[in-house]
């Protein structure tokens, strides 16, 4: 059985500075530039059965620097939709509503065509994911990428660790870094998590 390979995107202004970012669509800062290349060596010694990518600049420039190439946009790989909370940084959020959390509070909506997302609406984008992926990683040709989003991919380690979608609130990830899912006793497992070169 292949494994479950998740890459956060290299860094942008906004995941530099801690505003929460979704459908704003930033380029790599030069660092993010330099962390999606370093990936490189992790990502192409390895056989993929299947690759795939947010639909979002940011993710796609990541797997192209890392070496990946036919990756494949996937629209539910998109980042958590924050609505009214798109561009605000967590201490600004507090000011106004102290005590908040994403993963139990949710967000307020946010301009036409986004209204917010909360944690249950993603673990359903990310069962989709890890259903579509499935049997990729039953079959004996190779791995499955995605490189995508933090609080995504947050989510979608919990579902396939059969956790509730809240519980992504337990795996920090790094921008620009690689983190392996895998399977012991036929039970999936967090076998890397944020690896760096």
């Amino acid at each position: 059985m292949g494994d479950l390979l998740l890459v956060r995107h290299g860094e942008t202004e906004w995941s530099l500075s801690g505003r929460h970012t979704s459908w704003t669509d930033l380029p790599l800062t030069t660092h993010g530039e330099e962390q999606a290349e370093s990936l490189a060596p992790l990502l192409t010694e390895r056989t993929y059965a299947l690759a795939l990518t947010s639909p979002l600049d940011r993710a796609i420039r990541t797997a192209g620097l890392a070496g990946l190439t036919g990756a494949v946009p996937d629209l539910d790989l998109h980042e958590w939709d924050y609505g009214g909370y798109e561009g605000v940084t967590t201490v600004d959020i507090h000011r106004g509503r102290p005590g908040w959390d994403l993963w139990t509070d949710g967000v307020p909506p946010g301009p036409e065509g986004h209204p917010g997302e909360s944690p249950e609406e993603i673990g359903a984008r990310a069962d989709r994911v890890l259903s579509r992926v499935e049997s990729a990683l039953a079959t004996d040709t190779g791995d499955v990428i995605l490189v995508a989003h933090a609080h995504f991919l947050r989510v979608l380690t919990a579902r396939r660790l059969g956790l509730q979608p809240a519980e992504g609130r337990l795996f920090q990830l790094a921008t620009g870094t690689v983190s392996r899912l895998s399977t012991e006793h036929g039970r999936p497992v967090i076998t890397e998590w944020n690896r760096r070169p």
